[in-house]
């Protein structure tokens, strides 16, 4: 019966250091999986993706625009995303994608810079088993020092 004992604490305490550890982890790649950002700003509620770019006026004065093309926006089908910064030297540009509804994985590409204040990148959104899907792109901008992000909401798919 000592024996027993000695092996169930044994067990526990490897479960307790197992369970501390998925704890450490997760907390060290929380930052990775969701977008962190000094300043928040929602793109207007009025502009539509799947017709025009988006332009964001920053309270600098800078402004951001972001498209996706071809229109429509579609799922499982390659698109091509770009960021134009006037007003505003970004160092590094990412556009988080994420399912409003429903999680449909990590999507996050960098865009490469194609000349000084514009920003290019190639992805493909995923499709989603109902159908049509809300999504969030939220351009993420990091400039002296700070992290900006602007998030745009839009649908896509049947």
């Amino acid at each position: 019966m000592k024996k027993w004992s000695s092996n169930s604490l044994l067990i526990d305490s490897a479960l307790v250091l197992a369970l501390l550890w998925v704890v450490v982890l997760a907390y060290k790649l929380s930052p990775s999986l969701s977008p962190r950002a000094d300043r928040f700003l929602w793109a207007d509620a009025r502009c539509d993706l799947q017709r025009a770019p988006c332009e964001t006026t920053l309270p600098s004065g800078a402004t951001v625009s972001f498209s996706l093309q071809p229109r429509p926006i579609e799922p499982m089908r390659p698109l091509h995303a770009e960021v134009m910064t006037r007003g505003l030297h970004a160092q590094r540009v990412k556009v988080d994608f994420a399912g409003v509804e429903m999680n449909m994985g990590f999507l996050r590409p960098t865009l490469r810079e194609a000349e000084r204040g514009r920003f290019v990148g190639d992805l493909m959104l995923p499709a989603c088993v109902t159908g049509r899907m809300l999504w969030q792109a939220t351009v993420l901008i990091e400039h002296e020092g700070e992290r900006l992000a602007i998030a745009h909401r839009f649908e896509a798919g049947h």
